[in-house]
């Protein structure tokens, strides 16, 4: 069992329960699932179809090294001609993680990945919506340690969205305070 998965057992539910006064400890908000997802529709529109399949094969490589799961191509649902999109075409990649790797994504985001991040200074409460989850952009996925800067030719940009299963934006940011998500007092 992960370090942050004891942690919620152990602290997390002790302590909200005492902020909002839940009836029952099921009543708990948690973390339900991480989407881990990139867009690279303008880097791969212009390129040729073997150029194409090989970046494909990067961008699979690298998320799946970071997230531990292989990701799951996207395609475009429709044709725009002033972005030289065409339907059916690969545009991004995404993956969800869900359970143990989940838990072990989240310490590895938290403890190492946070601190490496450029001029990072904190996460900001205004990310966190009105439904208790939590949307991060990285603008470089260099900063994560499985994947090496010397080999990494392009840098993708990544969005990070922690879903949880909270009422309201105070319960999620709550939740993320207690399981030590670096986020800035205002």
């Amino acid at each position: 069992m992960s370090e942050l998965k004891k942690k919620y057992d152990k602290d997390v539910i002790k302590g909200m329960e005492e902020k909002f006064q839940y009836g029952n400890k099921m009543a708990v908000p948690k973390i339900v699932k991480v989407v881990i997802n990139t867009g690279f529709g303008k880097i791969i529109s212009p390129k040729t179809k073997d150029e194409q399949k090989r970046f494909n094969e990067y961008v699979v490589e690298n998320i799946g090294l970071i997230s531990g799961q292989k990701p799951v191509l996207t395609k475009a649902r429709k044709s725009i001609s002033s972005f030289k999109l065409r339907e059916g075409s690969v545009i991004g990649a995404k993956v969800t993680l869900r359970g143990k790797k989940m838990y072990a994504f989240l310490e590895k985001l938290i403890n190492i990945v946070m601190p490496r991040i450029r001029d990072f200074r904190g996460i900001s409460a205004k990310i966190i919506d009105k439904n208790g989850n939590m949307n991060l952009g990285i603008k470089e996925h260099i900063v994560f340690p499985e994947i090496s800067p010397e080999k990494s030719p392009i840098i993708l940009g990544l969005e990070i969205t922690i879903v949880t299963n909270a009422k309201s934006k105070e319960e999620g940011l709550e939740l993320f305070k207690l399981l030590d998500f670096p986020i800035k007092k205002s």
